[in-house]
């Protein structure tokens, strides 16, 4: 299956999507990185924030979907189509970047401990991924894949994450790389939302730039536009707007960095 992005669509809500990555790279304490990957890179607006940090450091960039990586290319970023599975750090990849991209990926465990031990001495490893499987958005979405309406034409539904815990993380990396610094934890953003695709569905158009990608791909359009038209009204009541019309949109995240001990 081919997994179909929409980079505009994506960043639509830029502004909450940005702020966790801005979060996470603050907790990385390099000073003069040699080289700094960017692994799920998307559009590339937030590979040029790694460039700012860490100026004289070799800034390498790649995403999994050809259209955030055409998207990330006519912004200027020198992006690679590359699969984060086969990825694996230099001898000089001294920060490795990963933002809302490893929940995508079953074996994402296997990754993050061979990422953490092969890090030079001194290297750093920063992820973020998103940990709202059971928030309303998602329960409602799987729902009603798995209603007769959509079973059929969505076998197997929602797919699940599997993301783990901060503490899952933390006992994981320091397993990996003995006598590193880990420091992880969870956030839940209350992201205020107004208006969306439609006008009044702020959060299936947030969960459609994302979560519903998997399922956007094995659809048609008319398709597309009818799950859209039947979520709308449950995420309607599930996320109601306050009396000023904003949609506090609750978004749990995950946050693993390890610093790889000197020497």
């Amino acid at each position: 299956m081919t997994l179909l992005w929409d980079p505009a669509l994506y960043r639509r809500h830029d502004d909450h999507r940005t702020r966790p990555f801005l979060d996470l790279v603050a907790r990385v304490a390099a000073t003069d990185p040699r080289e700094v990957v960017d692994l799920g890179c998307g559009p590339g607006h937030l590979t040029g924030v790694l460039a700012q940090r860490w100026p004289d450091a070799r800034v390498r960039a790649s995403d999994s979907s050809p259209e955030m990586v055409a998207a990330a290319r006519d912004a200027g970023v020198d992006a690679e189509l590359a699969d984060v599975r086969d990825f694996a750090p230099g001898p000089d990849t001294d920060v490795v970047v990963s933002n809302a991209v490893l929940h995508w990926v079953p074996e994402h465990r296997e990754l993050l401990a061979r990422w953490a031990a092969a890090l030079p001495s001194g290297g750093w490893l920063a992820v973020q991924v998103p940990g709202n499987e059971v928030s309303a958005s998602h329960t409602i979405a799987r729902d009603v894949l798995a209603s007769d309406a959509w079973s059929a034409r969505v076998p197997g539904g929602l797919a699940a994450y599997g993301v783990g815990t901060a503490e899952e993380y933390a006992r994981l990396l320091a397993a990996a790389r003995p006598g590193a610094h880990v420091d992880c934890w969870e956030t839940t953003y209350q992201h205020p939302l107004t208006g969306g695709e439609s006008g009044d569905d702020p959060v299936g158009d947030w969960i459609a730039g994302t979560t519903l990608r998997p399922v956007r791909a094995v659809l048609t359009d008319a398709e597309w536009e009818q799950l859209r038209a039947d979520l709308a009204p449950r995420l309607r009541a599930a996320y109601p707007p306050d009396d000023a019309g904003t949609t506090w949109f609750g978004f749990r995240r995950v946050f693993a960095v390890l610093a790889a001990p000197d020497g």
